[in-house]
């Protein structure tokens, strides 16, 4: 199978786990339901859930785990949006080409969008068999919960917000998107991983050194393209960093500099996953994906 047709296989599956997790639409309270629906279904890159379904593969793990597992994450990182979007946070009126959900909706139900998004996550993680024991699975719901809080997305997101006008060095950017961005991709790839059962603790210690590379490759791309791309490619609105003071890689090393950045993360990423051979191929194609992306 070519990486398009995987990529497409695998998204079809997320997609369809995400409509059958999320509450149906005529639900009480439907207006919340419907606005949790528009704010996950039919869009975005699904990167998170690619890496899942990648290192589920590596380490033998069933795919329909996996499914579960990543649209879990892909919960988390949908709350995270509707969040960043607030008038409280980056008062963004569109994303993923269409308006963002307080926009479409109203303030306070976007904000319940959320918490509630990020509630199904977890009932996911504990209610559906995930790993081939308790122990593993009560791992995995720490992780997730630890890539989610203070100390991972949450807290990334923290930094970020005090950071606004603030001259950032490359290590103090490094550390806000290790945690911002970097925390729930490098979830994302472990959990996967450990839906299986034919890896050892120094096999995840090198996923998790693939998982920061691309977690930190990703957010460089993301500089890049937020200070080249157009509002229409990217499906959100564009140029908004630099509108609102924001240091970014771009603003600390340049689009050049920033760009050399990316092809050496990426080049760690794939270094990491050398040892795997070819187990690691979708892996490594994402590598490519995530540095090589117009979008």
């Amino acid at each position: 199978m070519d990486f398009q047709t995987w990529v497409g296989a695998r998204l079809s599956l997320v997609e369809a786990t995400l409509r059958k997790v999320l509450p149906a639409p005529d639900i009480a309270p439907q207006r919340l339901h419907q606005a949790m629906r528009y704010a996950v279904l039919n869009g975005g890159k699904r990167v998170r859930p690619l890496l899942a379904f990648a290192a589920g593969e590596l380490a033998g793990a069933d795919a329909e785990r996996v499914a579960f597992a990543a649209a879990a994450v892909e919960l988390i990182h949908a709350y995270s949006l509707v969040h960043d979007d607030l008038p409280c946070m980056d008062d963004d009126v569109l994303r993923r080409g269409k308006p963002t959900c307080h926009v479409e909706y109203d303030e306070p139900t976007a904000l319940l969008v959320g918490d509630a998004l990020q509630s199904l996550a977890f009932q996911l993680v504990s209610e559906y068999r995930l790993a081939g024991d308790a122990e593993t699975q009560l791992d995995m719901i720490r992780l997730l919960a630890a890539a989610a809080g203070s100390r991972g997305m949450a807290g990334g997101q923290a930094i970020d917000l005090a950071a606004v006008g603030e001259a950032l060095t490359v290590p103090e950017l490094e550390f806000m998107h290790i945690h911002k961005t970097g925390a729930l991709i490098r979830a994302a790839t472990l959990l996967g991983a450990r839906c299986g059962n034919s890896l050892g603790e120094a096999d995840f210690g090198q996923l998790d050194q693939y998982a920061k590379a691309v977690g930190l490759a990703f957010q460089v791309v993301d500089d890049v393209l937020d200070a080249e791309s157009s509002t229409a490619a990217l499906g959100k609105t564009a140029g908004k960093d630099a509108q609102h003071s924001k240091p970014t890689y771009v603003s600390v090393l340049g689009v050049a500099r920033s760009k050399e950045f990316a092809a050496e993360l990426r080049q760690k990423a794939l270094d990491a996953v050398a040892g795997f051979g070819e187990r690691a191929a979708r892996l490594k194609q994402l590598a490519d994906f995530i540095v090589l992306r117009k979008f």
